[in-house]
């Protein structure tokens, strides 16, 4: 029998940043930036909506900018910790974000992740243009996501686990076997299964039994 699937969120949960604040600190944007984010963690904008908002101030950034920003993305304290716990009962490993496959793939492959899904960055001539290329990472890809994950190694979808801390996470939550809201916004504690207010992932290693 196969052992449990994890699934994270990026964003303040597998990552103490918000890499798009990141981004837009290079920018001069980050302001307004923030202040959109946390409407939309909470659950008071529509999130593709409000992506495509941040994206439109990171327009003329250079592609560089992705060496730079990954610099400064850290990975949660207990993170390592909690993935080798995965992996040590036959488990899989997932993290599905709002956030960049520019700046997410190379963490998710230091960590050994096993999954990685995310929005793209569109860039010409070696600078962001301020779309999104391709489909959003809303909250029902990230529910998407976490279903296929599951099916594709013969995990039952209530041996499934997930993690996040925004609005963007909540259909995830609510599909998987048990939904963990990580220092979360009020909304997203209030339906998860339960909360982690501690900032460490490895006090969730005791839900995988």
């Amino acid at each position: 029998m196969p052992g449990p699937l994890l699934v994270f969120d990026a964003d303040s949960t597998l990552i103490d940043q918000e890499a798009i604040e990141l981004l837009a600190e290079r920018a001069g944007s980050l302001e307004r930036v923030a202040e959109v984010t946390g409407r939309a963690m909470r659950g008071e904008l529509d999130f593709a909506a409000s992506l495509r908002e941040r994206v439109a101030t990171l327009a003329g950034l250079p592609v560089e900018v992705f060496a730079e920003v990954r610099e400064r993305m850290t990975p949660t304290r207990g993170a390592r910790e909690l993935i080798a716990a995965v992996r040590s009962r036959g488990g899989r490993t997932g993290v599905v974000s709002g956030g960049f496959h520019e700046l997410l793939d190379p963490l998710a492959a230091e960590l050994g992740l096993d999954h990685v899904r995310a929005n793209r960055l569109e860039v010409a001539d070696g600078r962001l243009t301020g779309l999104v290329d391709g489909p959003i990472i809303d909250a029902a890809a990230k529910r998407e996501a976490l279903a296929e994950w599951a099916a594709a190694s013969g995990i039952h979808p209530r041996n499934t686990i997930a993690v996040g801390d925004g609005a963007n996470d909540l259909l995830m939550l609510e599909a998987a076997g048990l939904g963990v809201a990580f220092c979360a916004k009020p909304v997203v504690r209030e339906r998860a299964d339960l909360a982690i207010v501690d900032r460490d992932l490895s006090n969730a290693i005791a839900l995988l039994g």
